[in-house]
């Protein structure tokens, strides 16, 4: 069977979840076209490559990410590092001839992203790009009815991502917090799965018109490298630095289709751990969908007789979109795993098929074209068109 050899950039979070998905996709997948092999692994000390590369099952390591680029052996880097490094790996894995699968957001600025695209079309490399949320089996199924015709024409799009983890001012001044290697705040964050997310179902966006807000201003400088997510919380007295990037985003939208709808985020939200949600409604019906409920799907037809009207809730399974490579009977449970799993799936797929896959460096580059419009109509309090 074919084998595709990995080179994973980063040992965070991120590289735990990457790792986990290729370990696992075939025994959900089987068969699969290629089998991925977890060859080397890349942080920035020795020991902590070589920690990594024991954890997350690879067979080699370093600290240097050029070693892996220039490895003959290796067909796939994975890039899972702060968004500072994104534009400079990718653009030498492209000329390397690697396929690249790198998380979001695909980079800090739309020059970056432009760069990483033009590099990628240049050497012909299947490129995907990790906006998982919209392989949860419930959001493919909510995209199954759209494009069905199941709720009618898209007229409104309402989402939001509310999470909780900087709500604390002593939640420590991480990677996350600095321009200069994150690009954004939340906007880049998370706010770019929702937007993701819109495009996926209801289409390009053409214009925006919103604001973002940085309401806690600094933040105790961070010890070491970890990012904790807010988990590990500095004292009242530490040394305090400037957090020069968004903690909240809230803009309104509208579609090439002539929808329009509304999206808002932010990382502090008490009480709000990853409270990712859509309303679609159509001419025909309406779909809601809530993350932390992720199993479920709720509808509503227009064409059911009156005494049946009602959101109904479809619990995800066999039948629906991938479920039948997951688990044998609905809501039993789906979680980040899983659609990482999905994920790792579709790519290992596109690569072995030469087919195309989405949400690929063209998409990144379109969703960092309408986050630059976000942020000039934060500045001039007006709408804007993304160009996209």
């Amino acid at each position: 069977m074919k084998k595709y050899n990995i080179g994973l950039i980063g040992a965070g979070f991120m590289a735990k979840a990457h790792s986990a998905a290729y370990a696992t996709m075939p025994m959900f997948f089987w068969p699969v076209a290629a089998v991925p092999v977890r060859r080397t692994i890349c942080d920035l000390s020795e020991e902590g490559a070589r920690d990594a590369a024991a954890r997350f099952g690879f067979e080699k390591h370093t600290t240097d990410w050029r070693d892996i680029v220039n490895d003959p052996e290796i067909d796939i880097i994975d890039i899972a590092t702060p968004n500072d490094s994104h534009a400079e790996i990718a653009i030498a894995a492209a000329n390397a001839g690697k396929h690249i699968f790198c998380e979001k957001p695909i980079a800090r600025t739309t020059e970056e992203a432009k760069a990483m695209l033009d590099a990628v079309k240049a050497a012909g490399v299947t490129n995907m790009l990790a906006f998982n949320y919209r392989r949860t089996p419930a959001v493919a199924l909510a995209k199954k009815f759209i494009s069905e015709g199941s709720i009618g024409k898209i007229l409104n799009f309402r989402g939001t991502y509310l999470q909780d983890w900087s709500a604390d001012p002593n939640a420590p001044l991480s990677w996350r917090f600095q321009k200069k290697i994150a690009g954004s705040g939340t906007l880049g964050d998370i706010g770019t799965h929702v937007i993701d997310i819109a495009r996926y179902l209801a289409g390009e966006i053409d214009e925006v018109c919103g604001t973002l807000d940085t309401h806690i201003p600094e933040r105790p400088l961070q010890q070491g490298f970890a990012d904790k997510l807010g988990t590990v919380k500095s004292g009242t007295h530490a040394k305090k630095g400037p957090v020069d990037v968004d903690d909240e985003v809230k803009f309104l939208l509208n579609f090439r289709s002539g929808a329009s709808g509304s999206i808002e985020a932010t990382r502090n939200g008490w009480g709000r751990n990853n409270y990712i949600t859509f309303e679609v409604h159509g001419s025909e019906g309406s779909i809601f969908f809530n993350y932390e409920r992720r199993d479920e799907l709720q509808v509503y037809f227009a064409s059911d007789p009156a005494d049946k009207r009602g959101f109904r809730t479809i619990y995800t399974g066999p039948s629906h979109p991938n479920g039948d490579a997951l688990w044998p009977i609905p809501a039993l449970g789906i979680g980040y795993g899983e659609t990482k799993i999905i994920e790792c799936h579709d790519f290992i797929q596109a690569i072995a098929t030469g087919q195309d896959v989405s949400p690929n460096f063209e998409d990144g580059y379109k969703i960092e074209l309408i986050c630059d419009a976000i942020k000039a109509s934060s500045m001039d309090r007006k709408w804007v068109k993304t160009n996209c």
